[in-house]
């Protein structure tokens, strides 16, 4: 928590010159009592002394005003609110590669599964595409809120030879632009989530095409996708590893200022994706909350008066 307007905290000298006075009359009275040594005679002429509610008036007065010198100074506190303008683009790598079966049932169709989900949980408002990318990279789904479009493309999708990282990037970027005008001059609050199982093997560098994401804000988490240990079968019978490469695809998430992610299985693949959508589904904004102390100060106000008039008979 922040205050916009400290200087309102010097109110609170007055109020602890205030607490001061109370405490040092309070020890005076204490004094005047004991001198009343007659203690038979002090039981009948006062035999239900308050004790310690005599003093919950003036805490709950004190406090009240303390409350409202704070709301004064007008602080602030870091809250999150659901982005607007928020775009998501998933580049999904359909290469060969992501046929094998090191994870159940295969690479692809965990995969496919997890987009889904990731999907079906993003916020109605936020705008959703699709760019699936092997030798080359297409804007299957520009960026919209009509879910069953973008499911039934996640579905549709089918496996091709190479892997174009780079340019799997770069349409996705493009994607963003095309569809907020003013991602120009303001970047906008979009996302790209990258999930590869290679490395880039055609068309633009990663490395180009992580500059041009960041140059306009817009970052990309990358999710490296199976285990050292792949293998696909090709025609002719012989098995290909295809092992994960996770250095090329953490370093478009460092340069883009997204988070890098691995996972061996569905479900782990799974969490990066709510992980994800959490991080990406708000931003955090300094807001005033005055108003709460305001309140907490009328609140006990009207406990210091209830309580004067239940024990005292008096409003104080």
């Amino acid at each position: 928590m922040s205050l916009r307007s400290p200087g309102w905290l010097l109110l609170l000298l007055p109020l602890a010159a205030l607490i001061a006075a109370y405490l040092v009359t309070q020890r005076r009275r204490n004094r005047y009592a004991v001198r009343f040594t007659n203690l038979d005679l002090l039981d009948k002429v006062a035999p239900n002394r308050p004790g310690w509610r005599r003093h919950v008036p003036a805490a709950a007065f004190c406090a009240m005003l303390a409350l409202l010198v704070v709301g004064f100074a007008r602080p602030t506190a870091e809250v999150q609110v659901p982005r607007e303008r928020a775009t998501i683009v998933v580049a999904f790598d359909v290469s060969t590669s992501m046929e094998a079966t090191d994870v159940e049932p295969t690479r692809f169709e965990a995969a496919q599964q997890a987009a889904l989900a990731f999907v079906d949980r993003l916020p109605e408002r936020f705008n959703a595409g699709l760019v699936p990318f092997s030798g080359s990279a297409t804007v299957a789904v520009p960026p919209t809120t009509d879910r069953e479009v973008l499911r039934s493309a996640i579905q549709r999708l089918t496996t091709g030879a190479g892997t174009a990282i780079g340019d799997a990037v770069v349409a996705a970027r493009d994607a963003v632009r095309a569809l907020d005008e003013r991602a120009e001059t303001e970047p906008p609050p979009a996302h790209i989530v990258l999930l590869s199982d290679g490395s880039n093997t055609t068309g633009r560098s990663v490395e180009s095409a992580a500059r041009e994401a960041a140059a306009d804000r817009i970052p990309v988490s990358t999710i490296a996708y199976g285990t050292p240990d792949g293998t696909i079968t090709l025609p002719s019978g012989d098995s290909v590893p295809v092992p994960v490469d996770g250095p090329a695809l953490a370093g478009l998430a460092s340069t883009t200022g997204g988070d890098f992610h691995e996972a061996a299985t569905g479900e782990e693949l799974q969490a990066v994706y709510e992980d994800i959508g959490s991080s990406v589904g708000h931003r955090t904004e300094e807001r005033e909350i005055w108003q709460w102390f305001v309140a907490a100060g009328l609140l006990t106000a009207l406990l210091a008066a209830a309580t004067s008039l239940l024990w005292f008979s008096r409003i104080p």
